[in-house]
């Protein structure tokens, strides 16, 4: 009989990202290599657990941008053509590699990862939301929601409409891709204010996710700290992040995917290769770019891109077998040792960005299928769960105030509100103020109802976090800011267009085209609650 519980839960957001406008634009590959090194990867450990008898049982965010964009043909049919250009690229590397034994090694490698990619995309017809959703259906995997496009809420808490739109466009949007409304949410960037929890509620949410200090400086303080959820008084759960765990993995000290034998991120094919050899297979405009094809692993610190030793997926996954048991070993210590002074089975609650395992962490999809068969043949410690089956399963927990939190640096909002974005907000309040003006309206004709609808998409991609988030780490601030400002100038125009009556009809529809998520969408949301 299993004295404790761990639950895996994986974030997979990526920000909306789609011109069909434009032939070719870097920033949709984020979602070709995500599908390509995570979502698929993913899919293929838990077909194999299920094949195996496994009873799986994960958590998994699936963001609105992130369903809408893997439901979207213009982007289905881009991806294939992009895993084409792979399959390309590989089988040339097999000739450019023929006497190069170990290259050719790992050509082979990739070539058999790419088929079985291959093979799952085409067995679900590119829609790997349904692919998703047969693993919730048979409740091995509970899908929870997010905001609608990643908005982070404590930094638009004055105008509460624009919190709730975040909130419910993302619920009404989770029930028409799986079927049901969301039992939970995480939180954009685990971001929590106190007030909150009264929406979740609203909106029939059951619990959310929050960084572990969000929980530890509740009030009155939890008697059992993160190792088991909290009720607010609006009767919405509030998960804690466990720092032990989360540690092993996230940290880029002690962290598991820091070992010698993994896969090196940072050297790949696109810009080792010869330029005239590779040049078909990066940007148009002849710039070189990550091809995913990358030969090195990590070898050792501190040393330097040109050290580093030839990749070798068998002692890597090795390497992932020896981490799994690891991090198993140091769960059943923590679930026996909690045990022991909580006389109550602990949770160990342990949140991760879906990306890191497989495009960030190549092997980590590895260590997850490891981790779930070790845990179901080699330990009676702990169960693994996800959070609705928690719920269910232990209906009475303290009721407490959860504290103002994210999961950021500094653990509160610096890293969304700081000197490289600050600009962004009273642009974005402006914009809010003027969404909750014109909601009221009745229109007069269906122009105007399109117009009325299309604001609200663009005030929603404008607000997501990601763009922040980019600004503040200096990868892509052109992009970062060139979104910001151009969904802020379509909402602007629309606003103004919409007040003086005067809409223009061609012109909407190209936005309508381009800004196509929440195609259901209902401006009255920003109505005064």
């Amino acid at each position: 009989m299993a004295i404790g519980y761990v639950a895996l839960v994986l974030h997979a957001h990526l920000p909306f990202v789609r011109h069909p406008e434009s032939d070719y634009v870097l920033e949709e590959e984020w979602l070709y290599e995500a599908i390509t090194e995570t979502y698929i990867p993913l899919l293929r450990v838990f077909e194999g657990l299920k094949q195996d008898g496994i009873d799986f049982k994960i958590t998994m965010s699936m963001t609105p941008p992130l369903v809408s964009m893997l439901r979207d043909p213009v982007l289905q049919e881009r991806y294939d053509a992009h895993l084409a250009k792979l399959e390309e690229l590989i089988e040339l590397e097999f000739e450019h590699n023929v006497h190069n034994g170990h290259i050719r090694y790992l050509a082979e490698h990739y070539a058999s990862e790419f088929k079985a990619i291959r093979e799952v995309w085409e067995r679900y017809n590119g829609d790997l939301v349904t692919a998703f959703k047969q693993y919730q259906d048979t409740n091995n995997l509970e899908i929870i929601t997010c905001g609608a496009t990643h908005g982070y809420l404590p930094l638009m808490k004055m105008y509460p409409q624009a919190v709730w739109g975040q909130i419910k466009v993302a619920c009404e949007h989770y029930e028409e891709n799986f079927g049901r409304p969301p039992k939970g949410i995480w939180l954009p960037e685990c971001a929590y204010y106190e007030g909150v929890d009264r929406m979740l509620a609203d909106a029939g949410l059951r619990y959310f996710l929050t960084d572990g200090h969000g929980i530890l400086y509740a009030r009155p303080r939890p008697r059992f700290g993160t190792y088991a959820p909290i009720f607010t008084e609006s009767g919405v759960a509030a998960f804690g992040r466990d720092h032990e765990s989360s540690q092993q993995v996230w940290s880029s000290e002690v962290g598991y995917p820091g070992a010698a034998e993994y896969r090196e991120f940072y050297k790949d094919l696109g810009w080792e290769a010869e330029y005239d050899y590779i040049k078909p297979y990066i940007m148009p405009n002849g710039q070189r770019k990550n091809t995913g094809i990358k030969y090195h692993k990590i070898t050792g610190r501190g040393l330097g891109l040109s050290d580093k030793a030839l990749y070798d997926p068998y002692w890597a996954r090795e390497k992932a077998a020896e981490h799994a048991a690891n991090f198993m070993y140091n769960r059943e210590q923590q679930v026996g040792n909690l045990h022991a002074m909580m006389n109550r089975p602990p949770i160990i609650v342990s949140p991760y960005d879906a990306e890191l395992y497989g495009h960030w962490w190549y092997e980590g999809p590895w260590f997850i299928d490891y981790l779930f068969r070790k845990s179901w043949y080699d330990q009676k410690t702990y169960e693994m769960t996800h959070l609705a089956d928690y719920l269910r399963a232990n209906p009475s927990q303290q009721v407490c105030r959860p504290s103002q939190s994210s999961w950021g640096y500094k653990g509160f909002h610096e890293y969304w509100l700081n000197h490289t974005n600050t600009w962004i907000y009273p642009h974005l309040h402006k914009a809010a103020e003027r969404m909750i003006e014109i909601a009221k309206r009745e229109p007069e004709d269906e122009l105007e109802w399109k117009a009325l609808n299309q604001a609200a998409r663009e005030l929603l991609l404008a607000q997501s976090s990601d763009w922040a988030f980019i600004m503040r780490t200096g990868t892509m601030v052109p992009y970062a800011v060139r979104r910001t400002r151009s969904h802020l100038m379509r909402f602007n125009k629309l606003y103004e267009e919409v007040k003086i009556g005067k809409i223009d009809s061609g012109w909407l529809e190209k936005v309508e085209y381009m800004d196509n998520i929440f195609p259901s969408i209902n401006y009255r949301v920003y109505r005064p609650l």
